[in-house]
């Protein structure tokens, strides 16, 4: 059994209260708060379970060194769905863009990629990922 929990994913965006937009519209999530600070401007949401910071740095202290394809770190995220085709029309109509993958049917494992209006990329699935559960903590039968 795991003894951490991941329950907070930072993204820099160009515009914090544009892209909680997208993930609210798109996913349901929560705005928790609004900050202005001295590193950076930003918008807190969460979806109940996880905390999603998007960022604007005012400076380039905390981005570290330039991402170039020799940068490694955080590539995407995912979201478990329970209907991707109503989820993919959300995405389009808020400004994501599909990126790669289709669904070939029901009960086929497999994720499709779209980038939000700031593009950065995400994972949409109804099957889940392995290990994870969509809903609630662990039971004694998992």
């Amino acid at each position: 059994m795991p003894t951490g929990k991941l329950r907070h994913l930072a993204l820099s965006v160009e515009d914090p209260e544009e892209t909680a937009k997208f993930y609210m519209s798109v996913f349901g999530m929560e705005k928790v708060t609004s900050i202005s600070a001295p590193m950076a401007d930003g918008v807190y949401l969460t979806d109940g379970t996880i905390n999603v910071a998007l960022l604007r740095y005012k400076d380039d202290r905390p981005m570290g060194e330039g991402k170039t394809k020799d940068w490694f770190g955080v590539h995407h995220f995912g979201f478990w769905v329970d209907d991707v085709k109503d989820c993919e029309r959300k995405i389009k109509e808020n400004g994501g863009q599909w990126f790669m993958g289709e669904m070939e049917g029901d009960n086929v494992f497999y994720e499709m990629k779209f980038s939000d209006p700031n593009g950065t990329i995400f994972d949409i699935t109804h099957t889940g990922w392995g290990g994870a559960r969509k809903d609630g903590p662990p039971t004694k039968d998992d």
